[in-house]
């Protein structure tokens, strides 16, 4: 569930914003010449496969691929600006950024202030701890301490079980926190979107996956504008998301992010 973000917090998202060399949203306008217009934007730090730092340093994943294969296909401009979930949603409340594309859920209380575009990833929630550790089920985890990454789906599920099975959950604002303070032991699990954490279990992160919750914690992923604003781009999204389906693009995207080593 989203959480109401402070006022200070969106001052400093607007410095990372300045810092980044971001532009006002005044800047998405077309000049007078005709020139293509360049929208803002903004998307998580850290939600392997979706969006990372790759070994070379640079940003990728899917989503960054998709909102560029997008782009081409379309013929628009954007400044990716990678800023960790929460600032993320701040910027485009605030009008600092034009969309978001960052792993983010469609759910009925989202739609409420965003505008989604069709569905491009189908997600689940999972349970994830310590691989070889004594916690195999949620029922292990009954006085103990789970992790949940603020604003996800994942929180909502660990905050909806809670009382089920008894734990205390610890706020993360990213992912890379939340899986270090279970390999601490500092917390006994955390819950995540289920290809996020595969896709790190894949690449040795030493945890492994002690639960799912198909049934009621499954959530497609969307691209985001401001409620009734921006509906020239999320048209574009849409048109060029089912070109690139149908040319094999966004299925050779996910393959790539998603293959099993």
């Amino acid at each position: 569930m989203k959480k109401f973000l402070s006022i200070a917090l969106a001052s400093v998202m607007a410095l990372s914003l300045a810092a980044c060399g971001g532009a006002a949203p005044e800047s998405s306008d077309s000049t007078a010449s005709g020139s293509e217009k360049k929208y803002i934007i903004a998307t998580d730090t850290t939600f392997a496969p979706f969006e990372f730092t790759d070994e070379n340093g640079d940003f990728v994943g899917i989503d960054v691929d998709i909102l560029d294969a997008v782009a081409e296909d379309q013929g628009f401009e954007y400044d990716l600006q990678p800023l960790g979930f929460d600032a993320a949603v701040a910027a485009l409340e605030s009008g600092q950024a034009d969309g978001t594309i960052a792993g983010m859920s469609i759910t009925d209380e989202r739609k409420e202030k965003y505008d989604f575009s069709t569905a491009y990833y189908d997600s689940y929630v999972c349970v994830a701890a310590k691989a070889g550790g004594d916690v195999k089920s949620l029922d292990d985890l009954k006085g103990k301490k789970v992790a949940a990454k603020t604003g996800t789906m994942g929180s909502d599920c660990a905050y909806a079980l809670q009382e089920q099975y008894g734990y205390e959950i610890v706020d993360f604002a990213d992912s890379d926190m939340m899986y270090q303070d279970v390999l601490t032991g500092n917390t006994a699990a955390c819950f995540e979107d289920q290809p996020v954490m595969a896709y790190n279990i894949s690449q040795g992160n030493g945890m492994e996956i002690i639960a799912e919750q198909k049934e009621d914690y499954s959530t497609p992923y969307g691209f985001a504008v401001l409620k009734d604003q921006n509906t020239e781009l999320l048209e574009m999204f849409n048109t060029g998301l089912q070109n690139i389906i149908d040319n094999g693009t966004y299925d050779e995207i996910v393959a790539k992010y998603t293959a099993t080593k």
